[in-house]
């Protein structure tokens, strides 16, 4: 049967852009469809205008700090207005980048909902019915709103970055790292944050140590964080919303921010209907291979629900075209991915947890906290930590945990090193950049403790 197009791809972020770019270079006939904006949750929603308020909101510190270090600095004053202009601006550019690449890459676009038919049709909110040899799910992840009486009020990570004011009070729910970053970024922005999270400390299942030094530091900063805590009712009241929450406590925030999760969008995308199996939180359920239970559909991405960062899309939509288009089955490596929490302070790991290689072999602990020299020296209190834990059996580094400014910059380079299997010997050979924070991963001679 002759088909529309070779490949059809639904969802315009990093992984749906990425394979459908790389597979068109090599001549198949590619169409993707994007109902919203391209660039997908990363560029738009996500990554990109994160960390530009992160930048936005470390600069109110900053000034306190070089007042300390010398300088004559007025307070200064943070206009969102201002910030916002600029930030849909590079929105706007990188949406464009996007666009070209796509249309330099002689991928057909459509602006437009698609949904499966079935296993080779693809219909579009114009009207329009598709065929296609391969569809490839790449719609991403929404976030989750909890079901309970007056959710409706609060809003979503997602309109963050569209309001038209900063609220004077904002209620974050949730203590995973999106209700984190926010935290920090709207506190250092001047709002009065207060966070609720109802398991018992935030950040759940990265590293225990460093997920209570981060929370003590966030509280240190100015953020109301309370554990065991969660919300019992809301109503619009006074100008904002009225929360009475399971610590007795009542309180009208400007805003409430749920940042309880996200979840795969697969709703009304008709994929169970074609007969493509979903898992229990929606997602698609793929092989080694990206591939579905229907032989001509794959999915990549946070749809698929395995590990949700956008390198990690970027890679498998590379790998399913090798798999698919190049004639070379191909799987993606989903161990030892480095990643970064842009939490203040920030946040990077790589590996297992102490708490989880315990439980695999016997352990060694080496770590270091301490004041680093740039804060001490301004007179601020915050403290970083330095954290490998080593196999006793083998020697290697099976993880590493970095609480500290720049720590996302610091575990991209430590990753590396630990990707290739190296040993806590060969931590200790090498050489260290004096006078730097991260020179204590190499410094470090003695264990704090063993398991």
């Amino acid at each position: 049967m002759a088909y529309d197009y070779d490949l059809f791809v639904i969802g315009g972020g990093s992984g749906g852009v990425r394979a459908a770019r790389v597979a068109a270079a090599d001549g198949v006939r590619v169409a993707l469809a994007e109902e919203d904006r391209m660039g997908g949750t990363c560029v738009i929603r996500g990554c990109v205008p994160k960390k530009l308020m992160v930048f936005a909101s470390e600069f109110g510190e900053a000034i306190s700090d070089a007042r300390a270090y010398g300088w004559d600095l007025d307070e200064g004053r943070f206009d969102w207005p201002t910030f916002r202009g600029k930030l849909h601006a590079e929105l706007d550019r990188l949406e464009g980048v996007y666009r070209r690449l796509l249309d330099g890459s002689g991928v057909t676009t459509y602006n437009a909902r698609a949904t499966v038919k079935d296993a080779h049709h693809v219909a579009l909110s114009t009207g329009e019915v598709v065929s296609a040899g391969h569809i490839l799910i790449a719609t991403g992840g929404v976030p989750s709103v909890p079901d309970k009486q007056g959710a409706e009020l609060g809003i979503t990570s997602n309109d963050i970055f569209n309001l038209e004011e900063l609220p004077a009070s904002i209620l974050i729910v949730g203590g995973g790292y999106i209700a984190c970053e926010f935290a920090g970024i709207l506190n250092g922005l001047g709002v009065k944050v207060t966070q609720y999270y109802r398991g018992a400390q935030i950040l759940r299942g990265f590293d225990d140590e460093a997920r209570g030094m981060i929370a003590d530091q966030m509280r240190e900063r100015g953020v109301d964080l309370h554990c065991g805590t969660t919300i019992l009712a809301m109503e619009k009241r006074g100008g904002g919303v009225w929360v009475k929450s399971s610590n007795g406590h009542e309180e009208v925030f400007g805003q409430v921010l749920f940042a309880t999760g996200r979840a795969p969008n697969t709703r009304g995308l008709g994929l169970a209907e074609a007969g493509v199996t979903l898992g229990r939180n929606g997602e698609v359920v793929v092989d080694d291979y990206s591939q579905s239970n229907l032989s001509s559909i794959y999915a990549v991405g946070d749809v698929t629900d395995r590990v949700q960062l956008t390198p990690v899309a970027i890679r498998e939509g590379m790998a399913f075209v090798e798999t698919v288009f190049r004639n070379n089955p191909t799987k993606v490596d989903h161990h030892l991915i480095p990643s970064a929490v842009f939490t203040q302070p920030e946040f990077g790991t790589v590996g297992l947890t102490e708490e989880a290689a315990r439980a695999q072999e016997p352990i060694e602990v080496y770590a270091a906290s301490f004041r680093p020299m740039q804060h001490a020296f301004a007179g601020r209190s915050d403290r970083v930590l330095m954290k490998l834990i080593v196999s006793k059996a083998t020697r290697k580094v099976l993880g590493c945990h970095i609480v500290a400014d720049h720590a996302g910059e610091m575990i991209q380079l430590a990753g590396i090193a630990i990707k290739m299997g190296a040993t806590k010997e060969d931590f200790d050979r090498t050489v260290a950049v004096h006078p730097t924070m991260a020179e204590e991963l190499v410094t470090i001679k003695t264990p704090v403790r063993t398991a």
